[in-house]
């Protein structure tokens, strides 16, 4: 069993908050280091309350289902024999309601362009079985019905 963590962090600075205009960017850091800005969506909160240039959690949730997805694929081509030139995924998600009328990413579109040296290339039923067996084994398209957990820490001040 592994472990991972990411920090969330967001600061009020000068807003007022209690009117519900206080801005939504914040940090995320990740367990190696890497922090990136975070934000809601601007199609949920509009500018300049959000910022479009941060990523947000639904833009988040596409891109650890298309890496994931990506990851996989690579590993199981290499373990076939096939060289990767180049991979590419436009994905993209859908937020609506669900079956039970709350706000969901409903669907997620994967749309992997992989390139392959022109003298080794897998039919398009070997390229359509990779996928299928990447799909399979990610592990983030397995984790999607997780169990989600909260756990609120209190401070002591």
């Amino acid at each position: 069993m592994a472990s991972y963590t990411a920090t969330v962090l967001w600061e009020r600075g000068a807003d007022d908050f209690l009117d519900c205009r206080y801005g939504r960017r914040h940090a995320i850091r990740f367990d190696g280091g890497l922090e990136i800005a975070g934000s809601s969506s601007p199609h949920v909160v509009p500018a300049p309350l959000s910022d479009p240039a941060a990523v947000d959690p639904e833009e988040a949730f596409i891109a650890a289902l298309a890496s994931c997805h990506m990851l996989w694929f690579l590993d199981i081509a290499s373990r076939h024999g096939w060289r990767v030139d180049r991979y590419h995924d436009a994905a993209s998600g859908v937020l609506a309601r669900n079956a039970e009328g709350r706000y969901a990413m409903t669907q997620v579109t994967l749309q992997p362009q992989v390139s392959f040296p022109a003298a080794h290339r897998p039919s398009r039923e070997q390229l359509v079985a990779l996928h299928h067996e990447a799909h399979e084994k990610c592990y983030i398209a397995n984790s999607v019905r997780s169990e989600v957990l909260c756990e609120p820490r209190f401070d002591d001040a």
